[in-house]
């Protein structure tokens, strides 16, 4: 996919149609106190890990976070039920 950047929570990651079933890098990542990401700059997207890395590395973004969204996100549910995380609500590694 080509970059884009464009600042998003991860409920709001996890709840976009555009991002299921890829892996996508975030950058200016802010982590809540277990040090997973809650909110950052979408800067670009791939279904293939390899093909997504290598654009970070071509374009100098060598920090971003990579997370995987999967195609099965269950945020809201799972978040109020258990008390846990975004992150690990949402599914994505």
């Amino acid at each position: 996919m080509a970059s884009m950047i464009s600042r998003m929570t991860w409920r709001e990651l996890c709840r976009s149609s555009a991002y299921k079933g890829l892996w996508v890098a975030i950058d200016n990542c802010r982590y809540d106190e277990s040090r997973q990401p809650v909110e950052g700059d979408v800067v670009d997207s791939d279904r293939e890990f390899s093909e997504l890395c290598a654009r970070m590395r071509e374009t100098g973004r060598c920090s971003c976070t990579i997370v995987f969204c999967e195609s099965d996100v269950f945020v809201e549910a799972e978040a109020a039920a258990t008390g846990t995380s975004d992150y690990a609500a949402g599914r994505l590694a």
